[in-house]
């Protein structure tokens, strides 16, 4: 039998409060959000003024109606139910603009998370399991959990699979530094022309100048590239008879979905990296002339290394309200927890707005 929740009082909600520990409610229901406040969206301070206080009419907005997925997160730091008077007691402290808003109740369908009975075995490395899973995967890998992933049996696979980020910043930091340089001096000897390969009288010198636009060159191109990996590669709906994409889809980015806020797994592990990262030095080096190529394409290496850091801010970082990364933090979340068919950007959004998959923007009807 499961034990019954804890019953708090008033004064120990404002004791935890007072000690630092953010807990809030819906109605009765008690929660503990100490360890999420810095993930926020909508920043740590926000969560911070609403401790103590029932956020169930906040769930529903303005101005952000929380999705589905985002209150069966919530149930995750379930800790207990507030007693009777306690909750008659703290409805008369709150201010008087707090204590005017409607309550609502949880969607019923949001159920509690029960990680013993889901799906899969947490005890054991999932990347084998989720492939069984079949029409049944898409919407578990799109139901977030806070809980570290493992997905290896051994022990140095998983070890591979998984990066702090500052480990993707001292790799290819010094790589985009001494490429940047070689190409540079190679620009300046004044061999490399345009067009040199059809035709030698109407050939463009390339001057070492160029060297920077083409390096904006190469991270704008990243921006794309970026956008289009993200949509059609990472978030391509696998066949839910065959197990062996639906593995593929998981290790490639269905693990980050379910678990976006594994610190460990938010950037590119450098072994792999550089398997993709020959590939287009390769292509570039086919397509454009030798020093061209590679000035173009330490440019987008930069713009990865940039994405891969501000990826890794926008789980992580807790950006000031009104500033670029704020809004892109935000974007980004509701990609994870309500719109994954769209808001593929993640560095800029320049590209969800000419292929549209722009994530619209919330409406509320005026109360009268």
């Amino acid at each position: 039998m499961a034990a019954p929740p804890r019953s708090f009082s008033a004064a120990e909600v404002r004791a935890r409060c007072a000690q630092g520990a953010c807990l809030v409610r819906c109605r009765r229901r008690l929660y503990d959000l100490s360890a999420f406040v810095r993930l926020h969206p909508g920043g740590e301070q926000l969560l911070r003024r609403r401790a103590g206080t029932d956020v169930s009419a906040a769930l529903d907005g303005p101005p952000h109606r929380h999705s589905a997925n985002a209150r069966r997160w919530l149930e995750q730091y379930y800790v207990g139910e507030l007693e009777p008077a306690a909750q008659n007691l703290l409805e008369e402290e709150r201010p008087a603009d707090v204590a005017a808003q409607t309550t609502n109740r949880m969607d019923p369908r949001c159920k509690t998370v029960d990680l013993d009975k889901d799906l899969v075995d947490w005890r054991k490395p999932l990347l084998w399991q989720v492939g069984h899973l079949g029409e049944k995967y898409d919407e578990w890998v799109h139901q977030p959990v806070d809980r570290p992933i493992r997905l290896f049996h051994s022990d140095f696979m998983e070890a591979l699979s998984k990066t702090a980020w500052y480990v993707v910043f001292m790799v290819w930091t010094p790589v985009v530094l001494y490429l940047s340089w070689v190409s540079y001096t190679s620009l300046a000897q004044g061999n490399t022309r345009l067009f040199s390969s059809f035709t030698t009288e109407y050939s463009i010198p390339v001057h070492k100048y160029c060297f920077p636009f083409i390096f904006l060159l190469g991270m704008f191109l990243w921006s794309l590239i970026e956008y289009l990996i993200h949509r059609f590669v990472f978030h391509m709906k696998p066949p839910a008879s065959n197990y062996y994409l639906i593995t593929l889809h998981f290790l490639l980015h269905g693990q980050h979905h379910k678990s976006p806020f594994d610190s460990s797994r938010l950037v590119f592990p450098p072994v792999p990296a550089s398997l993709v990262v020959v590939v287009f030095y390769w292509l570039l080096r086919v397509l454009l002339p030798e020093v061209l190529g590679l000035s173009m394409f330490v440019g987008g290496l930069c713009g990865y290394v940039v994405y891969d850091m501000m990826h890794y801010y926008l789980h992580y970082g807790s950006p000031k309200k009104g500033t670029y990364l704020y809004g892109l933090k935000a974007y980004h979340v509701k990609h994870h927890f309500e719109h994954q068919k769209s808001g593929f950007g993640i560095s800029t959004r320049f590209w969800d707005y000419p292929f549209q998959t722009l994530i619209p923007e919330e409406t509320f009807e005026k109360e009268d």
